[in-house]
C-alpha cells in the first residue's frame, strides 16, 4: 500500500541530473530540458523447463503520478553505475533480482539501443540468458531497498500478455518479446 505520496523539489540528486540545453540548429536557437542518466543493461530470461519467461514486478512512482497503481512488469535490469563489463552487470543483475546464477559464457548479447530519447537518451544494452532451476541460487527480490517481485509468465501467455493494455510494461519487455518470437518462432 503506498501512503503519504507527494511530489517534492529535487535538492540533490543521486541518478539523474536535470539540465537544461541550448543549442542552434539551422539558424534556429533552440532549448531542451533533459535528464542525463545512466546506461542500463536489461535481460530476457526464459526458464527452459517451466516454458516460461522470468519477469520482474516492482513499484515505479513515476507511473504511479500517471495511473494511481504504479506496478510495472519489466524485464531483469539494472543500471551501468560501476565499472564492470556490461556483461558482468547484467550477471549480477540476474542473480540480485531473480534469484539465479548464470554463467558469463551463457549469456547473450542481442543488440543495444537508445531509451527516453525525450528527454534523457540513455542506451540500454539487451541480453538474453536461459535458466533452469540448477542455476536457482535465491529467491531473488533485489537489494537494499529494492522491493521487486520475481514472475513467471508462461510463454503460452506471452503474446496475450504484449497486447494487454491494462498491464504496464516497458518497450523494451515488448521488443525482447518480439526478438525471442521471432528467433525461436514455434
Amino acid at each position: 500500500m503506498i501512503e503519504n505520496f507527494r511530489i517534492e523539489p529535487l535538492e540533490e540528486s543521486h541518478f539523474v541530473r536535470p539540465a537544461l540545453v541550448r543549442y542552434t540548429q539551422e539558424g534556429v536557437e533552440k532549448c531542451w530540458e533533459v535528464i542525463r542518466a545512466h546506461d542500463s543493461v536489461a535481460i530476457l530470461i526464459y526458464h527452459k523447463t517451466k516454458d516460461a519467461f522470468i519477469l520482474v514486478k516492482q513499484f515505479r512512482p513515476a507511473v504511479y503520478l500517471q495511473n494511481g497503481d504504479g506496478h510495472t512488469y519489466e524485464l531483469c535490469a539494472g543500471i551501468v553505475d560501476k565499472e564492470s563489463s556490461l556483461l558482468q552487470i547484467a550477471k549480477e543483475e540476474i542473480e540480485e533480482e531473480c534469484g539465479y546464477d548464470v554463467p558469463l559464457e551463457s549469456i547473450e548479447k542481442v543488440t543495444a539501443f537508445y531509451t527516453s530519447v525525450g528527454f534523457a537518451g540513455s542506451k540500454q544494452t539487451l541480453y538474453f540468458a536461459e535458466v533452469d532451476e540448477t542455476m536457482k541460487r535465491g529467491d531473488g527480490g533485489g537489494i537494499e531497498m529494492e522491493q521487486i517481485e520475481v514472475i513467471e509468465l508462461p510463454l503460452s501467455e506471452a503474446r496475450r500478455f504484449m497486447f494487454d493494455e491494462t498491464i504496464v510494461k516497458t518497450p523494451g519487455l515488448l521488443f525482447a518479446f518480439m526478438w525471442f518470437f521471432d528467433r525461436f518462432s514455434r
